[in-house]
């Protein structure tokens, strides 16, 4: 597609959504507050508020979706884990979310905490994110969310355990899937098309993570098993974060991908923000996704 037909009046209408995770000090959080702001003007499906390993920022999740509650008319979804917790624990923290007034969850099993490599199921606790999401569906009425690896997730023996595994998550429960980032996109539309022949039919969202940083980026690779292509190194070779260089580039890769996503069928796109708005909101200008002049009017 050429970036005339980007803009094109005829284009199909894309929807979008943003993870944010909660900062370190919800008392000196202005930039974090303005990026959602920001985003939300954009008028998306939801934005989520993401959850630290081992539970440690299951407070500060809370305190953030009761705002995003009380005081927007965003449609906040709130991150939940089960790892180092017993059932009885986990489940009381979904009913603490549920009586807060928070019905959409993504349902994770979570990653070990600091300095375990290893996940180790607690002896009262949840074995996986399938065993979770039927315990919060014992909890109340959640609408669920899971994770989808196109790469396969790195504890994974391959891609059709992968597949199975997403299966027994949606037979579980869950009523969409909502992929790790990836730059493979040819990957990512061969994991979708396995997912369908296997009978996974509810939607698969991609994950967008724009480059803010490159050099994080390769650091949440690495332990996400995301592939990042040698072409991309390259490019990022030397170029300094904060620089303009870097958002140039970093848009230019993150509206191609976008739009062979959209060639492939693609209407909805979920961005890890980490934060930051500003990359994201160009993006989605490049799909026709702004301000709304009712939003405008409103900010």
């Amino acid at each position: 597609m050429s970036f005339a037909n980007q803009f094109s009046e005829n284009r199909e209408q894309v929807s979008v959504s943003f993870e944010f995770f909660p900062p370190a000090d919800l008392g000196n959080a202005d930039r974090f507050w303005e990026s959602i702001d920001n985003l939300a003007l954009l008028n998306p499906e939801f934005i989520s508020i993401t959850y630290g390993a081992g539970g440690t920022t299951r407070d500060r999740s809370l305190k953030i979706v009761e705002r995003i509650l009380a005081d927007t008319s965003l449609d906040p979804v709130a991150h939940l884990t089960c790892v180092g917790s017993t059932k009885a624990e986990a489940d009381d923290m979904a009913r603490q979310f549920h009586a807060a007034g928070i019905t959409r969850l993504v349902a994770l099993r979570g990653d070990p905490p600091g300095g375990q490599e290893k996940f180790t199921v607690h002896p009262d606790g949840y074995a996986n994110a399938t065993e979770f999401i039927r315990g919060l569906n014992k909890v109340a009425d959640f609408d669920i969310s899971v994770a989808a690896y196109p790469e396969s997730h790195p504890e994974s023996p391959g891609l059709d355990h992968e597949i199975k595994v997403l299966k027994q998550k949606i037979d579980a429960g869950a009523k969409r899937c909502i992929t790790q980032f990836f730059f493979d996109t040819d990957a990512y539309i061969r994991f979708v098309d396995k997912a369908r022949s296997s009978g996974i039919d509810v939607p698969i969202i991609p994950g967008i993570l724009p480059i803010l940083n490159f050099t994080r980026v390769q650091e949440l690779a690495k332990k996400c098993g995301t592939h990042i292509p040698a072409w991309m190194i390259k490019m990022f070779d030397g170029i300094e974060p904060s620089s303009s260089v870097n958002s140039m580039l970093a848009a230019a890769v993150c509206i191609e991908q976008c739009e062979k996503l959209y060639d492939a069928g693609e209407r909805t796109f979920h961005f890890y923000t980490l934060n930051k708005s500003d990359l994201t909101r160009a993006v989605c200008h490049s799909l026709g996704v702004d301000a709304t002049e009712e939003n405008k009017e409103s900010s």
